[in-house]
């Protein structure tokens, strides 16, 4: 079975230049990213099928790392994309209700994830309460990270090369433990 590979999902707008997630698609080995026709009025059927492409293109087991409203757009992915998941980083999720141009991914999904998931958020996130996003990890069934006063974890917060998202993104590379077997 081949290592995961990773899938760079940025949100709203992309990532830009100096962004975690851009410099991650620069350094990590294999690593690919999404590309959306349209970053500024995207469509939910639009940048799930770019990211289901993607994923079911993969030669093995994918970890999705995803910010903003590509956490979002993760977790409406169809069944056979997110059969091909092993775990997923989800970073400062979008609140799609709240903003117009994100209304197409409203209502978000509130059901279990089939797979690992960590979910990063804010507590002064402007894009998100905090709230919200404690709310999609439990509906999730995703590990809850909170930061203290790290605005929408990206560059205008301070967050470049981000270590702790790197750690992150490591345990969920690493192969789940074999059961132990009894004689």
């Amino acid at each position: 079975m081949p290592a995961p590979s990773i899938i760079i999902v940025p949100g709203w707008r992309d990532s830009g230049p100096g962004h975690w997630q851009s410099l991650w698609a620069d350094s990590l080995p294999g690593a690919q990213r999404v590309v959306q026709d349209d970053w500024v009025s995207p469509t939910r059927r639009a940048w799930v099928g770019a990211l289901t492409d993607l994923i079911l293109q993969a030669p093995g087991p994918v970890v999705v790392v995803a910010h903003s409203l590509g956490c979002i757009t993760t977790a409406h992915l169809p069944p056979e994309a997110t059969a091909r998941i092993q775990g997923a980083l989800l970073v400062a999720p979008a609140d799609p209700e709240r903003r117009g141009v994100l209304a197409d991914f409203a209502p978000v999904p509130y059901q279990r994830l089939p797979y690992e998931s960590i979910l990063v958020a804010s507590s002064n996130d402007p894009y998100c309460p905090v709230r919200t996003a404690g709310a999609y990890a439990r509906a999730w069934g995703s590990q809850f990270v909170r930061l203290q006063d790290a605005g929408h974890i990206n560059v205008e917060a301070g967050f470049g090369h981000w270590p702790l998202g790197l750690a992150l993104v490591g345990s969920l590379l690493a192969p789940a433990p074999e059961a132990l077997v009894l004689a």
